[in-house]
Formats: structure tokens, sequence, C-alpha cells
């Protein structure tokens, strides 16, 4: 079996999915599957929930039937649960299930749709954050213009406080995350604040700023100073690093602008006769527009910072958006990802990272 920490791997992909926590259902979690299924052969699932539920579900005989194992849960943690009690109730949960697959090295990382509060307290009980890490962040991908279509957001919601220390090390994640996400050799960090300016902002904004100038050289990243709102789809920055409150914040405006901009689109072109006949040649150019910012596209919030990998799932993901956080957690898997972070995290300070650079890490 493929370990949490394991080394990029080359046979199969197991992934841990719990199927029963999202708002949609089981039938988008086994069609999502199935589709990543068609994609790339090599995974295979460990599959966490009612098993009678699932069993009749999961046609028999059919390639995914083949490739996944059902394993039993006996609850549900709500979406409306509060964290607290969610820790209360969690043996026996098909998200606890799913996170115990991960932690006992059976899987590289565990894939839900649940209550994002509590499957972050769950995850830091199974699988303990990572050394040096004193708050995990959320990353998500947000769409831009640069050449690898995505920048990284961080923290998009884990914890809404954020120290100088916190920022730092979501710079640092950040740094691994595009690297192995976006195949970015260089990222270039860029700290949310109300303007560019050097006296703008809070303290713990200033504080951040020097310490992630301080480690930019010998992390082999770039830190490009202050960033704005505008400056979250440029081309100017690779990882945008904020507090959970911020970030949420963004990531919700940002979704809701996306969904306005498709529905306007849409009575835009239906509107006469002669836009829907506009709308037949602009067709082609239209779903390439839809496609680039649809949130299902990159729906998968990964938690940095534990030692194992999860990937928060939108609650209301359908069958392409579980789809999409399936691929980001077998990407990620197959490049050993929760390793190569764990070494980047080891470059807290700048000692530790001249040493790490002098050994010729790649994280």
């Amino acid at each position: 079996m493929i370990g949490a920490g394991a080394a990029p791997t080359t046979g199969d992909i197991v992934l841990s999915i719990d199927a029963m926590s999202g708002d949609r259902g089981v039938a988008d979690v086994l069609k999502g599957m199935g589709k990543s299924l068609s994609a790339d052969p090599r995974l295979r699932y460990l599959l966490h929930g009612d098993a009678e539920v699932l069993g009749r579900a999961l046609r028999s005989g059919s390639p995914l039937a083949a490739r996944t194992e059902i394993r039993h849960a006996e609850s549900v943690i709500g979406m409306e649960e509060k964290p607290s009690r969610a820790l209360r109730r969690a043996r026996g949960s098909s998200m606890w299930g799913t996170l115990q697959a991960v932690q006992s090295g059976e899987s590289p990382a565990a894939i839900s749709a649940g209550n994002t509060g509590a499957l972050m307290a769950l995850s830091m009980l199974a699988l303990r954050k990572a050394p040096g890490v004193n708050r995990p962040a959320i990353a998500v991908l947000w769409p831009s213009v640069n050449p690898a279509g995505y920048n990284v957001l961080l923290d998009a919601g884990a914890d809404i406080r954020a120290d100088a220390a916190d920022l730092l090390n979501y710079a640092l994640m950040g740094t691994s995350y595009a690297r192995n996400a976006l195949d970015v050799a260089r990222p270039r960090i860029g700290l949310l604040n109300v303007g560019t300016e050097e006296h703008k902002g809070r303290s713990e904004l200033h504080e951040a700023a020097d310490l992630i100038a301080d480690a930019a050289p010998l992390g082999e990243f770039d830190y490009i100073g202050y960033v704005e709102g505008s400056d979250m789809a440029s081309g100017r920055v690779d990882v945008i690093v904020t507090d959970g409150f911020t970030g949420n914040i963004a990531l919700k405006t940002g979704e809701g602008t996306a969904s306005l901009i498709r529905d306007q689109l849409k009575q835009a072109f239906a509107y006469s006769l002669f836009s829907r006949a506009g709308a037949l040649f602009a067709l082609g150019s239209l779903r390439r527009l839809g496609a680039r910012i649809d949130p299902r596209n990159v729906n998968g919030g990964v938690f940095l910072g534990l030692n194992g990998l999860v990937i928060k799932s939108h609650g209301g993901a359908d069958a392409t958006g579980f789809a999409a956080a399936i691929r980001l957690a077998g990407n990620l898997a197959e490049r050993g990802f929760t390793q190569k972070l764990a070494a980047r995290m080891a470059l807290g300070t700048p000692a530790a990272v001249e040493e790490g650079t002098r050994e010729g890490a790649t994280t």
C-alpha cells in the first residue's frame, strides 16, 4: 500500500473517499469516481459510507466496482455540525474512516465534500499537524492569466487568524503547492493587503513581509511584496498569502462573480433571435470561457500543514466537480506531495533553508 509520506508513485494510486458527507448524495460521488477512473485506470478507491447504500449504487461487475473497496461506516457528520460535536462523534463516521485510511498508510490522500470545520478538526486529530506548523491552511486554485492558468490562494478558510509566523509558513507551503500542482519552478509570492505601499496594513503583515523576504532567496521563491485584490487573477504573482478570514471572503466573492458572469451571458445571448444566432457563431469561444471560470473545474481545497493529504471538495459539487477533486488528489499523490511539503516546512528558518538548498532539496 501507498503510505501518506510515500515517494512519487508509479503503480496504482489508492484514494480514500468519503461517499456520504456532501450535499448531492452518493450518485454524484460515484459518477465523479467513474469519470476519473476512465481518465486514469491506475486509480483505486477505498469508499467509506453505508455499505448497503453504496453496494446498491455501485453496479456489480462494472469497471468502477472492480477498482473500489467499500468500507462500512455507521454514521455521517452533518454539514451543520459544530467541529466540537463532530469530534465527539467522529468514531464510526464516514469522514473519520476516510481519514484513518491515510493515517494508517493505506492511502496517500483523503477526499471529502463534508463540513469544512469538522473535516479540519478531524484531520488534525487523525493526522496531526506537521512539525513547524501552528495553523494548517486551505489552499485553492484561482483562475489567472499566468501560463499555468491559475494562481494559488491560501489560507481560504481553515483559520480566521494568522500571525506573522503563520503567514511565513503559508508562503512556504504555497511555494511547494505551486511547484507540484502548477509546475511553477520559482513561485512569486505576494502578501494580500489593502494597498501595495509599505506603510499600509496591520503590524502582523509588516512583520510577515520581513520574514518572507528574508526566507525568499534561500527558499528558492521570489517575494514580490504586497498585492491587492485586483492582483489575484493577474500574471504578476503565483501565490497569494493571507489569513483565512480574508481568503474565504475572497474565494466566495470570486465564485459568486463567476456564477453571475455565466448567468448574464446566458441572458444576453437568449435576448433575441439575432443574439441567439450570434451565440451559435461564438459557441466554441463561449465554451472555453465557461470552462475557465467554472469553479467545478478547480474544485478541491488542499489542507496544507498536516501529516497527510486531505482534499476538501465543495459540498455541492456534482460529478464534474468531484472528478476535479479526485484528479487533484491523484496528481499530488503521484508526486509524493506530502513528503515534499514536509521537506519544505523543514526549511522554515534562513539557516535551515540554506542547509536544504545546499543538499539540493527539491520541494
